[in-house]
């Protein structure tokens, strides 16, 4: 797998030990030697779930900062399509499938650029599923 749309669920799993699971597992190894395309979102979902987690003592902010690192040395790109011309497209995704906004970006980014979708959210595999989207 050469270059696939990581949802931030994946990434979140990597910097949380209770939430480990073969999918995150998957998609790191695969950045191993491939890429991945994030839409704009990502950096601050990844970084609200950090924030909230050490508000709730999951994670330290060392470990905070061991995990910024980590993602800062893989080969992540950030799409810059412009959400606000694709609304009308999102908010039916998000209808048709039953998901949050936020999700329909990556769907949706998956599908644009034919990629598969590497996410931990069963809401958001089922949907990707059933547009035919392949799943990391």
């Amino acid at each position: 797998m050469n270059c696939f749309v990581l949802d931030a669920s994946v990434a979140v799993a990597w910097c949380f030990e209770d939430e480990t699971n073969p999918t995150a597992d998957r998609a790191l190894a695969a950045l191993g030697t491939g890429a991945a395309l994030v839409p704009l979102v990502w950096p601050a979902e990844v970084g609200n779930a950090l924030i909230s987690g050490e508000r709730r003592g999951r994670i330290t902010p060392r470990q905070i900062s061991e995990s910024l690192d980590l993602m800062a040395g893989l080969d992540i790109a950030t799409d810059i399509d412009n959400v606000r011309s694709r609304m009308a497209v999102l908010l039916e995704l998000a209808r048709a499938h039953r998901l949050s906004l936020y999700d329909a970006i990556y769907l949706d980014l998956a599908m644009r650029e034919r990629l598969p979708l590497a996410t931990v959210d069963a809401a958001l595999a089922r949907a990707a599923e059933a547009v035919g989207v392949t799943l990391v």
